[in-house]
């Protein structure tokens, strides 16, 4: 959803910022990496301590890079099969960072096994739901569907760690555990619907044969 109608917002507000870094001779590929970085160290140095909101600040702060790469690569005219591969695969990696940093604090700090299992089902089944696009691409077909992809669930954890990290709101453990199950099942849902995809393509692809 976030993906159909936010990406073209987020193009024409971060133009502007791609056509400085292009300016100064920052390459999309680095903005990439330290854009993964500094989602990495955000989540793994401030998720565990159980600075929730602080470390989501942190992390928004370069999450963006992803799109901003990506303007700055059809700016520049330099789009690239392996720019496409190291940003895909960075981002696989950011998304772990995130919720290996709530696994980290629910099973020290936060004393929630619950929480645990939730955190971990949604790095889990999130990284099947990317791989069940990617193979699919990688035999020849498609499977851009689903209901939790990628910016969906990217937002709905930061947003709500964020809210439960803000000290005055008091918001309960048990929000961010409900969002985190919600998360869970859609991702589930999002690789059957990737597996019937793909399944009724290889059949209708036997069946031409």
């Amino acid at each position: 959803m976030l993906n159909r109608f936010a990406r073209a917002l987020f193009t024409k507000l971060f133009a502007p910022i791609a056509r400085f870094l292009l300016k100064l001779g920052i390459s999309p590929d680095a903005v990439t990496i330290v854009g993964t970085l500094g989602v990495c160290v955000g989540a793994l140095a401030f998720y565990p301590r159980g600075s929730f909101f602080w470390g989501t600040i942190f992390i928004t702060c370069f999450v963006f890079s992803d799109m901003i790469d990506g303007n700055m690569a059809r700016q520049s005219g330099r789009s690239s099969v392996w720019g496409a591969y190291l940003d895909s695969t960075l981002d696989r990696v950011g998304d772990a960072a995130i919720f290996s940093g709530l696994i980290l604090y629910y099973a020290g700090k936060g004393d929630s096994m619950i929480m645990v299992v939730l955190a971990l089902a949604c790095l889990v089944l999130g990284s099947v739901v990317s791989y069940a696009k990617a193979r699919a691409e990688g035999l020849g077909m498609t499977a851009n569907v689903g209901i939790a992809e990628r910016a969906d669930r990217l937002v709905a954890v930061l947003v709500t760690t964020g809210l439960v990290g803000i000290p005055f709101l008091h918001l309960p453990t048990a929000v961010l555990g409900v969002v985190l199950a919600l998360l869970a099942v859609a991702s589930l849902v999002t690789v059957i619907q990737r597996m019937l995809t793909v399944r009724q393509q290889a059949l209708a692809a036997e069946t031409g044969a």
